[in-house]
């Protein structure tokens, strides 16, 4: 088996009743990160148990309520979006032990997880409040959206962005990795899940690179879909390319045993020099999408460079 085909995991059907995406530390092979993706039916709920987990729930497309109960009980909305290439949407952050039920019609929402134990605060984030970042220049410009990572969301381990990268860009770029402690570094699990823009034609697609190092190995270089999730256990990992014609969309979900909330990674030092590149360019003119609101006050400006 390669590691392409151990890492990455091809979109399920769910018109035959499958999850487009799940991922638990026990099938991944590790200790802390996972996610499920579902697309809801009317008057069919999704229960989900956070025993022992804590959860960050994003509409992908559509609208979803939350009826929570546990340390905290509320009832939410998330207004949604219409799909990921709409700009930020409003999340949830559920604590660890929570229970919740649920239901839209026709929205395809994402329940990341990570394995946790600090009881923290039930937070409702609505989208004029989620941070949006513009990274890199020229034909490397991406948009970011942070969830849980340099925002005033409190969390255990749990850290959430979303990147999206316009059509013939590239993003995860330079090359990073995060798998060691120190100074400039947290241990992270990494899950990609992956959306591309249709064209006039039909589908796109995309493409996602994982490399490691001389002692720690991991080779794959695939092609992503709508629905495909890649794992990033280790390694260096980017570029992710955007197909010319199709803008691409991924959701990063990750965590490790650090319990600072930080995520601090190093670049492949053979490509961190074209970082300077990018003193002399513009932003790609097709971001943001849509305008960003201001920094909140008091926020670290430590967001990914994803």
């Amino acid at each position: 088996m390669t590691d392409t085909d151990r890492l990455v995991r091809r979109a399920g059907d769910p018109s035959r009743g499958e999850s487009v995406t799940a991922v638990t530390p026990g099938d991944a092979g590790w200790g802390w990160s996972g996610l499920e993706v579902r697309d809801l039916v009317a008057g069919e709920p999704w229960h989900v148990d956070l025993d022992g987990r804590e959860a960050v729930v994003v509409p992908l497309s559509g609208g979803v309520h939350l009826s929570v109960t546990g340390p905290s009980s509320a009832e939410i909305d998330l207004a949604g979006r219409p799909d990921v290439f709409a700009g930020p949407t409003d999340v949830a952050y559920l604590p660890v032990g929570s229970s919740v039920d649920l239901t839209g019609d026709r929205a395809r929402i994402a329940v990341a997880t990570s394995r946790a134990s600090r009881v923290l605060p039930l937070r409702h984030v609505p989208r004029e409040s989620v941070r949006v970042d513009l990274r890199g220049a020229g034909s490397c410009s991406r948009q970011v959206n942070n969830f849980t990572i340099a925002t005033d969301v409190e969390v255990d381990h749990i850290l959430t962005c979303e990147v999206v990268t316009p059509g013939g860009n590239w993003s995860s770029y330079p090359p990073h990795k995060h798998d060691e402690h120190g100074e400039d570094e947290r241990v992270l699990e990494e899950i990609y899940y992956f959306e591309v823009a249709d064209g006039p034609s039909g589908p796109g697609v995309g493409y996602h690179r994982t490399y490691g190092t001389p002692d720690r190995p991991i080779d794959v270089f695939t092609e992503v879909r709508s629905g495909d999730t890649a794992l990033v256990p280790h390694g260096f990992h980017g570029p992710c390319m955007a197909a010319p014609g199709h803008d691409l969309y991924y959701l990063n979900v990750m965590a490790g045993p650090a319990a600072d909330g930080r995520w601090l990674a190093v670049d492949d030092p053979a490509v961190t020099w074209v970082r300077r590149t990018w003193e002399h360019q513009e932003v790609d003119p097709r971001l943001p999408c849509p305008t960003p609101p201001a920094l909140p006050d008091g926020v670290d400006d430590d967001a990914p460079t994803h």
